[in-house]
């Protein structure tokens, strides 16, 4: 098999794995912070194993940003996923765009045109849409929470975009790390079932780990307007995969939101690496 078919098919595996994660995070009854510090614990030693000999951790401003953008990421991805749908979590998450196109010319320099103005105005729109269902206090906060997880994947991204030969790797790892002791004040007290535990390890070593290595193989040989349409593969699976496996629901207007939501992120992401290459999350 030539390698750019394969990499398209593992580019589309890894979407779909980071996908599986709503409804994994859904099925483990436990403290939302233990969850992410044990997934990212697993995490973090997965991907040490997977690239023994490869890592180099510099330890800057710039990394340790990445790292805290990354580890935000994580936290508030897992509470929201808890506290709202899956569908409202993750899609609130793909906003990440429009604080990178705000920021990037303050902090990168990096012009932001008037095609990118049109696309915050819709995107913002969007994003809107999710708060006219009707939410019970808990689900209102995790919305907010999930919009806190699209600002801190914009600041990962951003911090990324800032390292000349940046490897999401390093910082990847020094993420999850954060993560984990983030994590460690709640492990005491009640425990997972069996069955909680192996949706953790799941979690931290498929989901989290493997995935990551399927990633970082895959986009060397694609391009970014390929890479980018396959893990739009993500937002869409997520609420599915919880719809039938969860059984639960987006409301009306968040299914609104969330089209609209994708859609603009869509374009915009397939223009934008027409003109030039773009970076990658490296997934939650």
């Amino acid at each position: 098999m030539p390698d750019k078919t394969k990499a398209i098919l593992l580019m589309a595996a890894t979407a779909l794995i980071w996908s599986s994660g709503g409804l994994a995070i859904k099925l483990v009854q436990w403290n939302p912070m233990a969850i992410t510090g044990v997934r990212s614990a697993l995490a973090a030693a997965t991907l040490c194993v997977l690239f023994r000999g490869r890592l180099t951790f510099g330890f800057n401003r710039v990394q340790w940003g990445a790292a805290l953008g990354y580890a935000g990421l994580l936290v508030t991805n897992v509470a929201a996923t808890k506290l709202t749908t899956s569908a409202n979590a993750i899609l609130l998450a793909y906003t990440a765009p429009v604080y990178v196109a705000l920021l990037a010319p303050w902090l990168l320099g990096e012009r932001t045109r008037r095609s990118d103005w049109a696309f915050i105005a819709v995107t913002v729109g969007g994003m809107a849409l999710f708060f006219l269902d009707r939410l019970s206090a808990t689900g209102l906060w995790g919305n907010i929470i999930a919009v806190g997880t699209g600002i801190s994947y914009a600041i990962f991204t951003l911090c990324m975009r800032s390292q000349k030969d940046a490897s999401p790797v390093e910082s990847v790892v020094l993420g999850h790390v954060l993560t984990a002791l983030a994590g460690l004040p709640f492990l005491f007290g009640s425990l997972p079932s069996g069955e909680g535990w192996l949706g953790l390890l799941y979690l931290g070593i498929l989901q989290q780990g493997v995935s990551m290595a399927l990633y970082v193989w895959a986009i060397k040989r694609l391009g970014a307007l390929e890479a980018i349409l396959i893990m739009m593969l993500e937002p869409i699976f997520n609420p599915v995969l919880v719809a039938v496996g969860y059984g639960e629901l987006p409301g009306p207007w968040a299914v609104v939101g969330g089209v609209t939501v994708i859609g603009a992120v869509t374009l915009r992401g397939a223009l934008g690496a027409i003109r030039r290459p773009t970076f990658l999350s490296p997934g939650r």
